[in-house]
C-alpha cells in the first residue's frame, strides 16, 4: 500500500493533500465556529463567518426565497445563491437537502431545480464545478497508475482531468470511450489510445452503444477509472441513460483493479433513474469534503475501500 495512503481500517484510507487545507472534523474552516454545523430559524440564519450581506434572514424565510428563485427561472446555483443571500455555500447545501426532503425542489448538480424535471448538464457545465477536488482526486489516481500499465478511462470531466496528468508518462496505453480525454491525449506521443468509438452522446462528450462496448469486449486493463453522475453504496453509479450504465458495466468487468473518482457532490444522488451495479472490490476516491454520514455506507461495504484526498 502507498505510505502516505495508509487505511484508518479495514476498508478506509486516506491520503491527506496540504494544498487542501483541513479535513472535515479538524476544527478549521468557515462553518468550524460554534453553531455553524447547525441551521436555525434565528433571526440571522447565517452561518458564522457568512460574507455580511443587507439582510438577515431567517431559515424559513431564506427558503421561501429559494423556491420563488428556482420557480421564475427553473433551476438555481449553490454559488449564486449564497452570493444573493449572503450566506455560505453549506447553509444553502442545507437548505437545498430540506426543501428536497419535503418534495418542493430536486438537487442537481451545484444547484437545484423545481421538481419532476431534471435536465442533464452538459460537460462544459460540470467542468465548472468542484473543480479543486477533483484536481485532486485525478492526482491521487495518475500516481496509482504504473509504467506498461493499460487503463479504461470513463467519458467525464474527473476522468478527463486524470488524462491530463497523464501526458508525460510512456509506454502507456489508455483505452477511453471520452472525448475530453482523446484531447487531453491528442498530443501526447508517449501514451498509445485505443478509442471506444460508437455513438456520441453530445451532452457528455462520450461514446456509448453497442459499436463501443464490442470494442471493449476485445479489451483488458490493469485498472479502471470511472466518473458517476450520482453514487449509491446500495445501488451503484448513477446515469442518465441506459447505453451510459451498460458501458460503465462492463467496463468495470474489464479492468483487475476498479477505482470510481467521485467528489462529495455525488453521494446520496439520484438524478436519473439508470444505474450501474458494483459487485466487486472497488476504490472510491472522493475529496476531504465528504462527511462521515456520506462515507459511512460505503465503508459498511466488504468490497470497497474508502480514499479521501
Amino acid at each position: 500500500m502507498d505510505p502516505q495512503n495508509a487505511p484508518h481500517g479495514p476498508h478506509d484510507a486516506a491520503a491527506p493533500d496540504p494544498a487542501a487545507g483541513a479535513a472535515p472534523g479538524s476544527g478549521a474552516g468557515p462553518d468550524s465556529a460554534p453553531g455553524a454545523g447547525r441551521d436555525s430559524g434565528s433571526a440571522s440564519g447565517r452561518d458564522p463567518g457568512a460574507p455580511a450581506g443587507p439582510d438577515r434572514l431567517r431559515a424559513a424565510d431564506r427558503r421561501e426565497l429559494i423556491l420563488r428563485m428556482v420557480a421564475a427561472d427553473g433551476t438555481v446555483a449553490v454559488e449564486e445563491l449564497a452570493r444573493t443571500l449572503a450566506v455560505t455555500p453549506s447553509t444553502i447545501r442545507r437548505d437545498l437537502a430540506h426543501l428536497t426532503e419535503q418534495g418542493k425542489l430536486a438537487r442537481t448538480y451545484g444547484g437545484a431545480i423545481t421538481p419532476g424535471h431534471t435536465p442533464e448538464p452538459s460537460l462544459n457545465q460540470r467542468s465548472g464545478l468542484a473543480v479543486a477536488e477533483k484536481d485532486r482526486i485525478a492526482r491521487w489516481a495518475a500516481a496509482r497508475i504504473a509504467h506498461g500499465d493499460t487503463v479504461i478511462l470513463d467519458a467525464g470531466t474527473t476522468t478527463g482531468r486524470l488524462a491530463h496528468h497523464l501526458r508525460g508518462q510512456s509506454e502507456l496505453t489508455v483505452i477511453t470511450n471520452g472525448l475530453t480525454t482523446l484531447v487531453e491525449l491528442a498530443e501526447a506521443d508517449g501514451v498509445e489510445v485505443i478509442t471506444l468509438a460508437g455513438t456520441l452522446r453530445h451532452v457528455s462528450h462520450g461514446f456509448v452503444g453497442p459499436l463501443a462496448e464490442l470494442a471493449l469486449s476485445r479489451l483488458t486493463a490493469d485498472k479502471v477509472f470511472l466518473g458517476a453522475d450520482g453514487l449509491d453504496a446500495k445501488l451503484g453509479i448513477c446515469e442518465a441513460s441506459l447505453q451510459q450504465t451498460s458501458l460503465k458495466e462492463l467496463m468495470a468487468a474489464r479492468g483487475a483493479e476498479l477505482y470510481v473518482l467521485a467528489d462529495s457532490s455525488k453521494f446520496g444522488q439520484r438524478p436519473f433513474t439508470a444505474w450501474a451495479p458494483l459487485d466487486r472490490a472497488w476504490t472510491l476516491v472522493t475529496d476531504t469534503g465528504a462527511t462521515d454520514e456520506q462515507l459511512q455506507p460505503f465503508r459498511e461495504l466488504e468490497h470497497v475501500t474508502v480514499v479521501m484526498v
